[in-house]
This record gives structure tokens, sequence and C-alpha cells, in this order.
């Protein structure tokens, strides 16, 4: 029978582990995970959205404003000015310009502070403006 201990000892060859195709394993695994992951975009607060029957998902990526209950908007996770609100979104539409805006109101906000965050986005030049809902329970 072969010994291959015997066999390494009689060449006197030290042992070799070549680290090379372990490391191009580890950087592809990296890359394909980066790839396949989602980045999800959040509005920033918390808010309780009304139930419509009529709701349906959104898959593009899109541009997302939240309203709190408070009637504060919210965009990019940081709170903005009702009259600064055109600005950020025509650079939002630049960076972006497939996506559409998603206003995320919550039910016990004033429907005029969401009247206006739609004028702010169609003065902005937004062509797909929605607002959203949850499915009801």
């Amino acid at each position: 029978m072969l010994n291959i201990t015997a066999a390494r000892k009689a060449k006197k060859q030290p042992l070799e582990l070549n680290m090379s195709p372990l490391i191009d394993m580890v950087f592809i695994l990296l890359i394909f995970f980066l790839v396949t992951t989602s980045v999800v975009k959040e509005t920033g607060v918390d808010i309780s959205r009304p139930a419509a029957a009529t709701a349906v998902s959104k898959e593009k990526s899109n541009i997302l404003i939240g309203i709190t209950k408070d009637n504060r908007v919210f965009m990019d996770k940081r709170e903005i000015d009702i009259r600064a609100l055109r600005a950020n979104i025509e650079r939002a539409m630049a960076e972006n310009p497939e996506g559409g805006i998603i206003i995320i109101a919550d039910k016990e906000s004033q429907t005029g502070v969401a009247i206006s965050v739609m004028d702010h986005c169609k003065l902005a030049g937004a062509k797909k403006v929605s607002i959203a809902a949850s499915l009801p329970k």
C-alpha cells in the first residue's frame, strides 16, 4: 500500500498549501452577494398607513416622502421644510429619472399637507406620484 507521508519524508519535500484558489473563491462570493442584495430606501420615520382594498405594491426604485401624524415631512431619513421639498425632489429625480414618487402619509396627518407635497412633486416634474396605503386586515 502507498503511504503518502512516508513518500514525502523520503523526498524531504515540505507540505505547501496554496491559498490563491481560496482567496479567489471568497472574492467571488463577496461580489455575488453585493450584486444580488437589494437596497431598500425608507423615509426614516415610522408611519401608520391607512388601509385600502385596492392597494398594490410597486417594484421599481422609487423616491419616498413621508408625512408624520404631526405633519412633518421626511425624505431620505431627514426632515425637510415644505418650502425646500421641490429642490430635493428635483435632485432625487435627476439621480433616478425612471422611478416614481411615493408619498407615505400617516392616517392622522392633515390632507392639506399631503396635497401640498403632491403639488411640489408635480411642480418638480414628476409624472408618477402615488400615495401609499396598506392592505386591509
